[in-house]
């Protein structure tokens, strides 16, 4: 008797797992200020552009849709950026909670900011905020026993989807 086993594809983690995660950051460069300082939004998953700040796709999301609200300045900690930076980095993390509201009506979010290794930060040197949202039952075992996250569109998706709801909104102002 032969056994059927489901199989979840999950290619886009494979650059992740293969990454040199030890990697010092001043080596390779800030990702962050590579792709901001970039012109090609589209490929680096760059939604929205301000004074200050950016909206940015997550590559590595923690839920469909996981936002990143990332200021040009490149300093550590929140309390390193101008009032006026501040300001608009939390402005901009309302409007991306907007924009996901209208694009995939999920019924909750987390907001947070990791600062310092111990916190979660991934890439330390450079603050960003997460907007991640969430949806009633999206926990699973898959993180616990897989370590593993299942996202149920991919990222060139979403980013088609959230910049065609911006163009919209702009071409009604």
């Amino acid at each position: 008797m032969s056994r059927h086993f489901q199989r979840l594809w999950t290619p886009w983690r494979m650059a992740y797992i293969l990454s040199n995660k030890k990697e010092d950051e001043r080596d390779r460069g800030c990702i962050f200020c590579a792709k901001l300082t970039s012109d090609r939004d589209a490929e680096n998953y760059v939604v929205w552009r301000g004074v200050h700040c950016a909206i940015m796709l997550n590559l590595y999301p923690y839920n469909n849709g996981h936002l990143m609200v990332i200021p040009y300045a490149h300093v550590p900690s929140l309390e390193d950026l101008p009032i006026e930076v501040q300001a608009e980095m939390i402005a901009t993390a309302s409007k991306g909670l907007n924009l996901l509201r209208k694009a995939m009506q999920p019924h909750g979010f987390n907001i947070g900011i990791n600062i310092g290794r111990a916190a979660g930060a991934g890439i330390e040197s450079h603050v960003h905020i997460h907007v991640v949202p969430r949806w009633e039952g999206d926990t699973n075992f898959m993180p616990i026993l897989a370590e593993t996250r299942v996202i149920p569109q991919w990222l060139d998706e979403t980013y088609a989807h959230l910049t065609a709801i911006l163009k919209s909104e702009n071409s009604e102002a």
